[in-house]
């Protein structure tokens, strides 16, 4: 098995308090080991065109790896161009509760924020 290189890199996103917390409960609660890092990416589909991958993932070789307030955090190389300057943030309201994402990017969102055109 050979090793993954880590190289830090310069942050392409960012990721609120609350977001950050939110992210912390669900690691606790679903007793997410620190093999994990939280993964930030694309895949196509939804009703706009691509849909934002967010999860806990093992770090693979095409990974980029970057540490927001010390969350190890990892993305595709070829995804970077669809995130950079994204912002990650939490909401809790009475409309909507969970994780939205704000890309500069996006030429175009879905009405839910969860998928995007570019």
């Amino acid at each position: 098995m050979s090793e993954v290189k880590t190289t830090p890199v310069l942050q392409p996103l960012t990721i609120t308090e609350g977001a950050l917390k939110a992210l912390a409960r669900i690691r606790d609660e679903q007793n997410i080991t620190d093999d994990y890092a939280l993964r930030v990416g694309v895949k196509g589909g939804g009703c706009s065109g691509f849909s934002y991958i967010l999860g806990f993932d093992v770090q693979k070789e095409k990974d980029e790896v970057f540490e927001i307030a010390g969350l190890k955090v990892v993305m595709e190389k070829a995804h970077a161009i669809y995130l950079l300057g994204m912002e990650i943030d939490w909401v809790e309201g009475l409309n909507n509760r969970g994780f939205s994402f704000n890309n500069p990017n996006a030429k175009e969102t879905c009405g839910c924020g969860t998928s995007f055109s570019a």
